[in-house]
């Protein structure tokens, strides 16, 4: 597949910069990936499509504030600081990326905070994501971890909100979030609420939880038009033995596995045995779906509306077939759905 197969025209009005009111009632686009037929629903209806035995597969990773605005020592320029991951929780080491890039040097010190309180040493720049940061704090971790999140926002791409407000500490989380370490939400486990959830016990359908920490490396450009000499970013993912069991038992039982969103996606087709096992690891993924793709584990998606040449576009068009996917994209473009983590979303049957 070529990357210019994936392109599409899409405004930014179009892209969503808030939820809608209540997160089980977006607009939810149902697509047959066997017949290519498609139905228009509102996402509480999920459930209809699934029975007893059947297993939603979540991931848990918790958002946590990772963009930081401070100065640069000496000429007060603005710097913006993307958090990306901590490497070494005594020494306060972080990778991180630094908007402008060109104007920060090893050795430069950084200020955070209206009294610059929160300082941090640029030691090295070779990184492929940027930097690495050694925050100057002497007291103890939690103490510095309090302070060094009490300067962060909510991670909202600007291409999505420009303006990010206290509301979206809470609507970029999803309700089961648990595990800290995502700088991007699992878009498409949003749009689960407690009701849906309590309905989905009645139904007997079951959950299951596994953690990815989502990273920005699915919002990076793909620059190049072979998709197989693309490579994605590395992302920490963990499956636990009790995930696991209740995956493999539920495929074995002959009920279907439900993948919501395409970081459960990548996580549950990384490491499969000969026998379409999952198997319990903690691991480190830079797997990149794209069709044509033999998919072991899930027998369907859900996910939202992504933007134009993305890899997360690409894993849903390996899912649901190149064709009724980039149809369906298409049809929701027609009838007002909207696109981003916001946005409305999609399940593939």
């Amino acid at each position: 597949m070529k990357l210019s197969q994936f392109h599409f025209d899409l405004s930014k009005d179009r892209i969503a910069q808030d939820p809608v009111k209540w997160r089980d009632e977006c607009k939810l686009l149902v697509l047959n990936r066997k017949t290519g037929e498609i139905e228009h629903r509102i996402f509480k209806d999920i459930i209809e499509y699934f029975g007893k035995g059947d297993t939603f597969v979540f991931n848990d990773t918790k958002v946590f504030p990772a963009r930081l605005y401070g100065k640069k020592e000496k000429t007060g320029a603005d710097i913006t600081v993307f958090l990306l991951r901590e490497l070494n929780k005594e020494q306060r080491l972080w990778d991180v990326v630094v908007d402008p890039a060109r104007k920060i040097r090893i050795g430069n010190k950084l200020y955070f905070g209206d009294d610059d309180s929160l300082v941090a040493e640029v030691i090295d720049n070779t990184t492929s994501r940027g930097r690495t940061l050694r925050f100057l704090y002497d007291g103890p971790y939690e103490e510095f971890k309090e302070a060094l999140f009490a300067q962060g926002e909510t991670p909202i791409l600007p291409s999505v909100k420009p303006q990010v407000t206290e509301e979206d500490a809470v609507n970029y989380q999803t309700i089961f979030a648990a595990n800290e370490g995502a700088v991007a939400a699992p878009a498409a486990g949003l749009h689960f609420s407690r009701e849906l959830f309590n309905r989905m016990i009645l139904k007997d359908i079951n959950k299951s939880f596994i953690t990815v920490h989502m990273g920005i490396g699915h919002f990076r450009s793909v620059d190049v038009e072979d998709l197989s000499k693309h490579r994605m970013d590395a992302e920490r993912m963990i499956i636990s033995e009790k995930a696991a069991e209740e995956i493999n038992a539920t495929k074995k039982s002959g009920h279907k596995i439900v993948a919501v969103g395409v970081t459960t996606v990548r996580a549950l087709e990384t490491y499969v045995t000969t026998d379409n096992e999952v198997k319990p690891n903690d691991i480190w993924t830079n797997k990149f779906i794209f069709p044509p793709y033999d998919f072991a584990v899930p027998d369907a998606i859900v996910s939202n509306f992504h933007t134009p040449e993305s890899t997360m576009l690409m894993c849903v068009a390996a899912f649901g077939g190149f064709e009724n996917v980039m149809h369906a994209y298409e049809v929701a473009l027609e009838e007002g759905y909207r696109f981003g983590p916001y946005g409305d979303a999609m399940l593939i049957i």
